[in-house]
C-alpha cells in the first residue's frame, strides 16, 4: 500500500503542476554536481546500505553510471550535499533506467521537490527545479529506488544555477581533521572521534588506507574487526569543492575476544542421537570416534511448549536395542571429558518448541536444564530452537533492545546458567538461517506488519549472549534461498552458500537494511559452519570437495567462485553436522574429510 500511495502522489503533483519539471538556466549559471557522471567511482556521492555501486554497462554518456540496488527496507539511495546561493533558483537533472527510479532534493529551505519514472530497459531524462529559501547554503540531491524492486541505474547528473561563489573564489577544499583518537571498545569495535574541520559536510573514514565509509558527523564506530589485530585509521573532510588530505594515521589493536575453553583451534561438532532412533542407528556415546570435539546430545526436550521444563532420558531399549545403560553412559561422556571432548545437552529440534513466555518458564528452564548438566557431568548448553519456539513481537524492531518475554527470558536463562557454572561453561547455538541471515532483509513482522514474526528471531539472542557464546553454527540447510551482502540470492548445497552466508556472521550487516541498526560481527573463533553429515541426513548435503572450497575460501580466500568474501578468517573454528550417527551411516565420509583438512 505505501508503494502505491507514494507513486499516486507523485503522479497527481506532477499532473497538478506542483512537481517542477525544470526552467531555463542562465547563462551564467554552473553545474555545481561533483563527478556527476560517476567516472570517478562513487567520489562525492553516500549510498544507503552500502547499496551503490558504479558499473560499466549500461552507461548514458561516458564509461560509467550509479546502479542502486534495494535490499529490505532499504530503497538503494545515493546523495550529495552541494554548496548553494540562497534565494536562487536551480535545476535538477539525471538520465535514469529501471522500475521507479526517483531524482529529488531536500533541504532547499522552500518546497522540497521529487520527481520518478518507471523506464526499465530505456534511459530517460529525469528533470525538476527549486528556489532554496533565503538562508538556504546547501541541499542534497539525491537518486533512488523503490522497495523491493531491481536495480535502477543513474547517469550524468547536474545540479544548474548559481555558483554560490559568485565572483568569489567558490568554495574550498577543507583542511584535514585534526585530533583523530581511536579506541578498541571490544574485542571487534573500535571508536573513533576527531576535531570538526572548517567547510566539511561529511567526513570519510580509511581504515589501512582503504574502503572509505562517509558518515556525517565527527565519530564513528569500526564494526566487523579481528580480535587481537592491529589496524590503521585515518579520516578526511569533504565538500562540494573536493576531498581533503587523509589525517595523520592512528593505529589501534583490538583486545584477544574471550577464548573457547578446551576447544582445539579447529574443532568438529556434531549431534548424537541420544534419546532417540531413526534411520541412521543408533550409536554409543563410547563408540564416538575420537574426531568430534563437541557431542550434543539430542535432545532436551520440554514437558509443554509454554512449561521451561526440560527433560532428557537414554533412547528406550524398545527402540534402541543396543542402547547402553545409564552408568555405562555417564562413564563414557567422563572418558570422553578425560580425552578433552566436550559434551553438551542440545535443547530443542525439530520437535521440541520451547516458549519461555513467563518467568516462571525462565526460572523452570534454569532449574531443570541445570539438572540435567549435573546428573550427566556435561560440559554446557545447546540451544537447537527451531519452529515457533523463537519469534518477535509487533512493535518489536530493535534487535539491540528485545521486548518480546520469549527473547528475553532465554537471554536471561542462559546467563543466569553461565553465572552458575562459571567460565568453562560451554555454550553453542543451532539456529536456522530463516532465524539469522534472513535478518539482513527481514526482522520480525516489520516496521508496518504482515512479515513473518519468526524472521531473524535469533538475532537479539545472539546479539545479547555474544560475550558469553562459544561457537554459533547456524544450519547451512533444510533452507530457502538467502540473500547474502551482495544483495544475490544464494542457494543450499555447493560452497557458495556456506561462503556467502558465513561472510555474512563474520562481517556483520545491517538489519532489515536499516544502517542504523548493524548486527556486529562475531570472531571468527566462534562460527562454525553447519552441515548434513549424508544426503539422508537433509537437504543441503554438500559433497567433501564443496566444504573444501568454502573452507579455503574462508580461511584463504582462494576458491571463492563469484562471491567476494570481506575478509579472511584462518581462525574460523570449524565445522558442524546433523549428524554423528548420520556420518557413521556414510562410512565417516564427513568426519574423516574434516580430518584430512584441518590435519586431525
Amino acid at each position: 500500500m505505501r508503494s502505491v500511495l507514494s507513486l499516486l502522489t507523485a503522479a497527481a503533483l506532477a499532473a497538478a503542476g506542483l512537481l517542477a519539471t525544470g526552467q531555463p538556466a542562465a547563462a551564467a549559471d554552473a553545474d555545481l554536481i561533483r563527478n556527476g557522471g560517476f567516472e570517478a567511482g562513487l567520489d562525492g556521492w553516500s549510498c544507503s546500505a552500502g547499496s551503490g555501486a558504479v558499473v560499466s554497462t549500461p552507461v548514458h554518456g561516458g564509461t560509467s553510471a550509479l546502479k542502486g540496488t534495494p535490499a529490505g527496507q532499504d530503497n538503494a539511495r545515493c546523495s550529495q550535499t552541494v554548496t548553494v546561493k540562497p534565494d536562487s533558483a536551480y535545476t535538477l537533472s539525471a538520465w535514469v533506467q529501471g522500475a521507479y527510479v526517483y531524482l529529488g532534493a531536500t533541504g532547499t529551505g522552500t518546497t522540497d521537490p521529487q520527481t520518478w519514472t518507471q523506464t526499465p530497459g530505456a534511459w530517460k531524462q529525469l528533470s525538476t527545479s527549486f528556489r532554496t529559501g533565503a538562508a538556504t547554503t546547501s541541499v542534497t540531491v539525491y537518486t533512488q529506488g523503490w522497495y523491493g524492486q531491481p536495480p535502477q541505474f543513474t547517469d550524468d547528473v547536474t545540479l544548474v544555477g548559481p555558483d554560490p561563489g559568485g565572483s568569489g573564489p567558490g568554495p574550498q577544499v577543507p583542511a584535514a581533521p585534526a585530533g583523530l583518537t581511536a579506541s578498541a571498545t571490544s574485542a571487534t569495535t573500535v571508536g573513533l572521534s576527531w576535531t570538526a574541520a572548517t567547510g566539511a559536510t561529511s567526513y570519510k573514514v580509511y581504515r589501512d588506507g582503504a574502503n572509505p565509509t562517509t558518515v556525517s558527523g565527527t565519530s564513528a564506530t569500526v564494526t566487523g574487526l579481528t580480535a587481537a589485530t592491529t589496524y590503521s585509521f585515518q579520516v578526511s573532510a569533504v565538500n562540494a569543492a573536493g576531498e581533503s588530505p587523509k589525517s595523520a594515521a592512528v593505529p589501534v589493536t583490538t583486545p584477544s575476544g574471550p577464548g573457547n575453553p578446551g576447544l582445539p583451534a579447529h574443532a568438529l561438532v556434531g549431534y548424537l542421537h541420544a534419546s532417540f532412533a531413526n534411520g541412521s542407528g543408533y550409536v554409543r556415546m563410547a563408540d564416538v570416534p575420537a574426531s568430534w570435539d563437541v557431542i550434543n546430545l539430542a535432545f532436551g526436550e520440554p514437558t509443554s511448549v509454554t512449561s521451561g521444563d526440560i527433560r532428557f532420558q537414554l533412547c528406550p531399549v524398545s527402540e534402541c536395542p543396543t542402547v547402553e545403560s545409564a552408568a555405562e553412559f555417564k562413564a563414557a561422556i567422563k572418558a570422553k571429558q578425560a580425552a578433552g571432548k566436550k559434551v553438551l545437552i542440545s535443547i530443542g529440534g525439530q520437535n521440541g518448541q520451547v516458549q519461555l513466555g513467563t518467568t516462571a518458564a525462565r526460572d523452570t528452564f534454569v532449574s531443570s536444564v541445570g539438572k540435567i548438566i549435573d546428573e550427566y557431568g556435561l560440559n554446557g548448553l545447546d540451544i537447537d530452537f527451531e519452529g515457533h519456539s523463537l519469534s518477535l513481537a509487533t512493535g518489536d524492531t530493535d534487535f539491540r533492545a528485545p521486548t518480546t518475554p520469549v527473547i528475553v527470558n532465554l537471554i536471561s536463562a542462559v546467563k543466569t546458567l553461565k553465572a552458575k557454572y562459571g567460565p568453562e561453561f560451554i555454550l553453542t547455538m543451532a539456529p536456522e538461517t530463516f532465524f539469522v541471515q534472513l535478518g539482513y532483509q527481514y526482522y520480525g513482522s516489520g516496521p508496518w506488519g504482515g512479515q513473518d514474526p519468526r524472521a531473524g528471531a535469533y538475532l537479539p539472542v545472539i546479539h545479547a549472549l555474544r560475550d558469553d557464546l562459544t561457537l554459533l553454527h547456524v544450519q547451512d540447510y533444510n533452507s530457502g534461498s538467502i540473500m547474502g551482502l551482495d544483495n544475490q540470492y544464494h542457494s543450499m548445497g555447493g560452497a557458495d552458500f556456506h561462503i556467502a552466508m558465513t561472510d555474512m556472521l563474520l562481517t556483520g550487516f545491517p538489519v532489515a537494511g536499516n544502517t542504523s541498526r548493524v548486527f556486529p560481527a562475531l570472531r571468527a573463533d566462534q562460527v562454525a559452519i553447519g552441515l548434513p553429515a549424508t544426503t539422508n541426513a537433509g537437504n543441503g548435503h554438500t559433497s567433501p570437495a564443496e566444504v573444501n572450497k568454502a573452507l579455503d575460501c574462508l580461511t584463504k580466500k582462494v576458491s571463492c567462485g563469484s562471491y567476494q568474501t570481506h575478509g579472511t578468517w584462518p581462525a574460523l573454528r570449524g565445522l558442524m553436522t546433523w549428524s554423528i550417527n548420520w556420518d557413521r551411516f556414510g562410512s565417516w565420509e564427513f568426519s574423516k574429510n574434516f580430518d584430512a583438512y584441518f590435519g586431525g
